[in-house]
């Protein structure tokens, strides 16, 4: 039930007992972006909470009125009492504030602002039930069959819910219907005045190829996730439901990107003959993740990034001693990720000054030499350089990957190995 991982290296010492999984099923979902072909499926059926992945369909709605004309990036919204009063995670602005479209965007994609979803979903369909009513209609016509929304954020409601498959749906389409704006969902972090906060997304800056997209979390949810990541002109879409930690779903991602790149898996079936139609409740997993005897791990963004020195970037292609067949990266704790790569905020702003925002962010600075390699842990093959230098402010998540090096002989003479979370049977078999 191991394998070597190629491309995710990313990880200190796992725990040799994990956490339990929950009784329900955790629906996990792998497709080529291209073509739909299912590279994996689990319960990719199986009616689940969204959480904050709903903020996709957020901004799926937004984006349609922009390219119907009926509203631009430039547009300013107000912050609304009711869109103020909205419970966290939020940016906690005054009602009166004003934001426009392409900051509320990034506010919400990154900080996941539940309160700014609030204020584009009154913005756009005048009402948070108006908006809901043209998610739905959305979603109807994207052939999001067993989807159902009733907020823009994702908080709790009994009457919102979603599948692994749907959210596939979704993803593509985003892709698909909006490229031109993908570099919104792999922004590592925004900036509002001295205040940084940094995507939760734990596969932007550690994962090589990692796009972006969105997390989700609530009790009754577990840890979500629809990711995007590229290896030269393959795209792929993981989508994984009900995680128990936030760690957890992104080396889960990581393993499923591993997996869909390793060239050894064969497509069954495109994404639109995945069953639909389900009538069952989504299980709540509120017990098992918020449980009174559990402690709920910090999410991503708590995790320190890295300093200038480009360490981290090296530390996705350097291991450290092999101990009973979990990879340890010196100093760090068992079961934390590494430090990200150091991803440059972009600033947003509040305030109708939309232009000079898109300029701000549409017109990256010149690229600042990388920095010289500087290995965090011991190894013996020695990582290979970043082959180009990184802007300070890159457009997108590909600005901040580097080339994929040969694994490194690491002492003791055992291969790179993490515990294989999906439970994928083994290489020889696939």
């Amino acid at each position: 039930m191991f394998r070597t991982l190629r491309r995710a290296a990313f990880v200190a010492a796992l725990p040799l007992v994990s956490l339990a999984a929950p009784a329900e099923a955790r629906p996990a979902l792998l497709i080529d972006a291209s073509n739909g072909r299912v590279l994996f499926e689990e319960d990719a059926s199986t009616p689940w909470y969204p959480a904050s992945v709903t903020k996709l369909l957020t901004t799926y709605v937004v984006l349609n009125e922009i390219r119907a004309g009926r509203l631009s990036l430039d547009t300013p919204l107000k912050v609304s009492a009711n869109a103020a009063k909205t419970p966290p995670s939020k940016m906690g602005f005054k009602p009166g504030t004003v934001v426009t479209v392409d900051n509320a965007l990034k506010m919400m994609l990154v900080r996941s602002a539940n309160d700014i979803a609030v204020v584009l979903a009154e913005g756009v369909g005048g009402s948070v039930e108006g908006f809901a009513a043209a998610m739905n209609a959305n979603a109807r016509q994207l052939g999001m069959h067993d989807s159902n929304f009733v907020n823009p954020h994702g908080l709790m409601d009994p009457r919102q819910r979603t599948t692994a498959r749907d959210m596939a749906v979704l993803a593509r389409a985003l892709l698909n219907d909006f490229p031109q704006f993908q570099s919104y969902f792999g922004i590592g972090g925004v900036q509002l005045g001295k205040k940084v906060h940094r995507n939760t997304n734990g596969l932007i800056g550690r994962y090589p190829g990692a796009e972006g997209m969105k997390t989700g979390f609530i009790c009754a949810s577990g840890f979500n996730v629809v990711a995007t990541a590229r290896d030269g002109n393959r795209r792929l879409i993981a989508v994984l439901l009900g995680e128990p930690t936030a760690t957890r779903r992104t080396i889960r991602a990581a393993e499923l990107f591993d997996y869909g790149f390793s060239g050894r898996v064969t497509a069954s079936r495109r994404i639109e003959d995945i069953p639909t139609g389900s009538a069952a409740v989504p299980p709540n997993m509120r017990e098992a993740i918020c449980g009174a005897n559990r402690t709920i791990l910090a999410d991503d963004d708590n995790i320190p990034s890295a300093s200038g020195d480009g360490s981290a970037v090296h530390a996705f292609f350097t291991g450290g001693t092999v101990r009973r067949r979990l990879t340890v990266v010196e100093g760090e704790k068992p079961g934390t990720l590494i430090r990200r790569a150091d991803i440059p905020p972009i600033p947003v702003f509040i305030g109708s000054g939309g232009g000079a925002v898109q300029q701000a962010v549409a017109a990256p600075a010149n690229p600042a030499p990388a920095p010289a390699p500087a290995p965090v842990v011991r190894a013996v093959a020695k990582p290979q350089p970043v082959a180009k230098p990184r802007p300070a402010v890159p457009e997108t998540a590909q600005a901040f990957t580097a080339p994929v090096a040969p694994a490194p002989v690491l002492e003791g003479s055992a291969p790179l190995v993490l515990q294989d979370v999906l439970g994928l049977p083994p290489a020889a078999a696939r």
